[in-house]
């Protein structure tokens, strides 16, 4: 029973808990309802495992993959006190993916095999960190509106059902508000600049809008999960929602700064208080996402080089005798 509804595994319509034990998923199921969390040595539903891995995984990968552009630009970073904060942001950034590596590794996946099957290219990664950081305004837009579209969504499922995550995702959130405001910073100095630094960042921002928009996924109607993900506090807003709320958020920002969107649709309905926009192109974006962006290959061939010299260190901390060397006398 969950409230006043009972979902029953042998119901075909409920594909993610066929064969599920009745009793156990009551149980499971109550813990939910009371606001608990469930943790690692917990039973619950081998899809709600499943979801999670899938989920936090990627988010993991997105962390680690999302360092590279941004991390191009830190020698070229104008003067030496934004090459030191851009330095700490992708620091923080590959810090994150190691703790979302972490809560994954307690639902019963290695991280060897994450990023086996991140450099393999089974796994999914954010379809955002596919573009290339062509100018320094790239950077300041990634820093400022990508951080926030990430913010929207991890302060969501902050208040998710699974505790590893959701205490992971409460110190990323608390990072990530830095990330933002360094990016913003970036954004206005340059918007209030030169005639060139304006027209650097409105460029800038034309090109990475329609990523942005297609950050938080497809209309959930196109889910069949996504209800019972929801149910479960595996998924805490839909991705329509959480558009609305990025673009309540953000769009007056940009406006305020006398920037503008390449979107002659958007605009607020005064009835509804919903956003109109242009529908974002859906099949750019499972194109981008199955492995067909302007960056996937450049990104992923980065992380297998990076996964190739690192070896010997995991050889090392694994088995230290084998790579004794002796010191200088």
């Amino acid at each position: 029973m969950y409230g006043n509804a009972y979902i029953d595994p042998n119901d075909p319509k409920n594909k993610l808990i066929a064969g599920e034990d009745p009793a156990k998923l009551q149980a499971f199921e109550e813990t939910i309802l009371a606001g608990k969390k469930i943790e690692p040595q917990d039973w619950m539903p081998v899809n709600y495992r499943k979801q999670l891995v899938r989920m936090i995984e990627q988010h993991a990968h997105s962390e680690i993959i999302g360092a590279l552009p941004e991390g191009t630009w830190i020698t070229r970073a104008p003067g030496f006190r934004r090459k030191l904060a851009l330095m700490a942001k992708v620091q923080d950034e590959v810090g994150h993916a190691q703790l979302l590596y972490a809560a994954a590794e307690t639902l019963g996946k290695s991280r060897e095999d994450m990023i086996n099957d991140l450099i393999s290219g089974k796994s999914k990664y954010s379809n955002v960190f596919n573009y290339p950081a062509k100018t320094w305004a790239d950077s300041a837009v990634i820093a400022w509106l990508i951080d926030a579209g990430a913010i929207v969504n991890q302060l969501a499922n902050s208040k998710g059902s699974y505790g590893p995550y959701c205490r992971a995702l409460e110190r990323i959130c608390y990072e990530e508000s830095f990330h933002l405001k360094y990016g913003h910073d970036n954004v206005v100095h340059l918007a209030t600049g030169t005639k060139k630094q304006r027209a650097m960042v409105q460029d800038a921002l034309n090109r990475w809008w329609p990523p942005i928009m297609h950050f938080f996924g497809p209309s959930d109607k196109e889910s069949v999960h996504t209800e019972i993900l929801m149910r479960w506090k595996v998924k805490m807003a839909s991705n329509d929602d959480m558009r609305q709320q990025f673009l309540d958020m953000y769009v007056p920002k940009i406006w305020d700064l006398g920037l503008t969107l390449p979107d002659k649709k958007l605009r607020k309905n005064p009835e509804t208080k919903k956003w109109m926009y242009t529908e974002p192109d859906w099949d750019e974006f499972k194109r981008v996402i199955n492995g067909d962006g302007p960056c996937n290959a450049e990104r992923l061939a980065v992380r297998r080089m990076a996964e190739q010299r690192g070896r010997w260190v995991r050889k090392a901390i694994v088995n230290p005798k084998d790579s004794y060397v002796k010191p200088f006398a």
